[in-house]
């Protein structure tokens, strides 16, 4: 692992109600490049065109599919990811967003903070998340 994570925990243990499984952590202690991104809508990186759906698991997948691009051709990886924000504007679409998230990060346990909010810059975005990650040195 690239970083060190201290204390490392599982959401299916933390919200048992929620039927969640993602590797989060409480802290994550970086050293190196540190990349970050702004906040990732379900949209193509390249032409800023909205993916066709209203679902928050295919926007969700769009959503980690330009984190992890971005990281990528920044150099990283997605081991290297250290902390998300996940914006909502609907909580019940809290366990579909981070049951679709956590295909992304299993076995990396990023710091994770999720939030419910009135909207998004586009009223058909259902997710947005943004990323942090750091290159070791």
């Amino acid at each position: 692992m690239a970083h060190t994570r201290h204390r490392k925990f599982n959401t299916k243990e933390t919200y048992p109600e929620q039927k969640l499984d993602n590797d989060l952590a409480q802290a994550v202690v970086a050293r190196g490049t540190m990349i970050f991104l702004r906040g990732q809508c379900p949209q193509e990186l390249d032409t800023a065109k909205n993916i066709d759906s209203h679902d928050p698991v295919e926007q969700t997948h769009k959503v980690m599919q330009n984190i992890r691009q971005l990281v990528e051709e920044c150099g990283g990886k997605m081991e290297h990811v250290t902390k998300l924000v996940v914006y909502l504007t609907d909580v019940r679409h809290r366990e579909a967003v981070y049951r679709t998230m956590g295909e992304y990060i299993r076995g990396v346990h990023p710091v994770c903070t999720g939030l419910v909010v009135v909207a998004l810059a586009r009223p058909e975005w259902l997710v947005e998340i943004d990323a942090t990650a750091v290159i070791p040195d």
